[in-house]
């Protein structure tokens, strides 16, 4: 069932934020991404085909730090635990999980994350499990050649284009974590948060940065960093009409600020967890329709977790990009054991003065067509 509707309204307050890559969240969701696009590459060299797996369920238990300036230390690891099912035999023959999943999230955080050892600052323990013979049935249907079945009763969403406050805090977040803004920033650690906050004011965004201790020389250097930083945000992204506030729980007088010798608050005690974090579209959004699935980690093939919201957050932009209507939401529903490309709901709601409700209804069928082959793109390099 197709529906195109009137959108939803919204008001003219706002919230949005982003959690950048050194972010204990976004390190779970990453990590658990990562080893599922690994599985699913091991799987189609070994067997020709993606095999059922998934591995949604990390969980990031802070160590602890002394950080200081010009140097401090480690005096715990973090611990990672990387739980889910997976595919571990075919016919006689083992398939490594736990190897491939230690070792996918050492070399994700060896490139992501320029002071966290993986080998002296987090333990990495991997919890992975054989399937559920149910789900593993579902599946099976993909290995024949047939359009995948659902393996889970849930719903998508998405939305386009963004706000101007949406676009502000995901542009702030991917300029902070830049590899251009860190070599002009050395100390600035990859764990960031922003807030942004709309109302009938200018916007107003609190950014929370996890600096790098042996970089600074101490607490005015350190200020001075932050002072630089905020600039820097306003003179490349024009931003000089809004409010930026930067670590505003710093006490200077006390000396207490937001110190780390890894780049990310998971050194001192901060967990992380998969799911917690951004969506999709690299936003949490509350003032818009979202979604509480966790996408990281899942099995590209059946699982509509991720499937679905991909999808509504693509249709949703191709509506918007092919000048169809002004703007989109998309949500779309599925049923379990039921072909992912059947869903029991898809409803799209749009905005606009010439909006093309016939165009939108044939794109919205010929994306549902081409549903079982959206995996392939999660898996390029």
């Amino acid at each position: 069932m197709i529906r195109v509707q009137s959108p939803l309204e919204t008001a003219g307050t706002e919230i949005a934020e982003h959690k950048g890559i050194g972010h204990p969240d976004t390190i779970c969701d990453e990590v658990a991404e990562a080893v599922s696009v690994a599985l699913s590459r091991y799987y189609l060299e070994a067997f020709g085909s993606v095999l059922h797996h998934n591995v949604d369920k990390a969980l990031l238990v802070g160590g602890s730090a002394l950080p200081k300036f010009g140097g401090g230390m480690v005096t715990a690891p973090m611990e990672l635990y990387l739980a889910g099912r997976a595919t571990t035999r075919v016919g006689d023959k083992d398939v490594p999980v736990g190897e491939i999943a230690v070792e996918t999230a050492r070399r994700w955080l060896r490139e992501h994350m320029r002071f966290v050892d993986p080998d002296r600052h987090i333990r990495i323990i991997p919890k992975i499990r054989s399937g559920s013979a149910d789900l593993v049935d579902l599946f099976r249907r993909f290995g024949r050649g047939d359009v995948p079945l659902s393996n889970d009763t849930s719903f998508g969403v998405g939305f386009f284009p963004f706000t101007p406050l949406e676009q502000q805090v995901l542009s702030i977040g991917r300029l902070l974590n830049s590899k251009e803004t860190q070599g002009r920033f050395p100390s600035l650690g990859e764990d960031i948060k922003v807030m942004g906050v709309q109302d009938a004011q200018a916007p107003q965004f609190t950014i929370a940065i996890a600096m790098v201790d042996r970089f600074l020389s101490g607490v005015d250097d350190y200020r001075n960093q932050l002072t630089s930083i905020a600039q820097y945000l306003r003179d490349t992204l024009d931003l000089h009409h809004a409010t930026i506030a930067v670590n505003t729980a710093d006490d200077y007088d006390a000396g207490s600020v937001y110190l780390t010798v890894t780049g990310t608050s998971a050194e001192g005690g901060d967990d992380g967890q998969v799911g917690r974090g951004n969506r999709i579209n690299g936003l949490i959004t509350p003032y818009r329709p979202m979604s509480l699935e966790a996408v990281a980690g899942k099995n590209p093939i059946s699982h509509v977790g991720k499937i679905y919201n991909r999808f509504a957050h693509a249709l949703s932009r191709e509506i918007v990009m092919h000048g169809y209507a002004a703007e989109a939401t998309v949500f779309i529903v599925s049923q379990i054991g039921k072909p992912i490309n059947e869903p029991q709901l898809l409803d799209i709601r749009v905005k606009g003065q010439h909006t093309n409700e016939a165009l939108i209804r044939q794109l919205a069928r010929d994306s549902l067509a081409g549903m079982p082959q959206l995996w392939k793109f999660g898996l390029r390099e």
